[in-house]
């Protein structure tokens, strides 16, 4: 069940590949890289069910692709805009 979204799989699928030295993330959980300074935050794959998470996503595909330097899925958005949304996802 549920939607498959190709595209982030395959940069998810990137990320836990790529060469790192950054900790592991937990299972149920992915990294994305965010803002200017390219902070890394773990969040739940459960955002992924979220309709205004994936809006977010599709814009982020438009207008940039998923083909980021840091190996992960980067969204280049200001850390304080991706927190608001994180922030409304937490209180669904």
């Amino acid at each position: 069940m549920g939607f498959h979204l190709p595209h982030i799989r395959r940069a998810l699928f990137a990320a836990n590949h790529a060469p790192s030295k950054v900790v592991d993330v937990a299972k149920g959980y992915f990294a994305v890289y965010v803002g200017e300074k390219m902070k890394r935050i773990v969040i739940p794959v459960s955002y992924l069910n979220q309709p205004s998470f994936r809006e977010l996503l599709s814009q982020v595909e438009e207008e940039f692709g998923y083909n980021h330097p840091m190996g992960g899925l980067t969204i280049p958005c200001s850390e304080k805009a991706f927190q608001h949304i994180t922030s409304c996802l937490n209180g669904i």
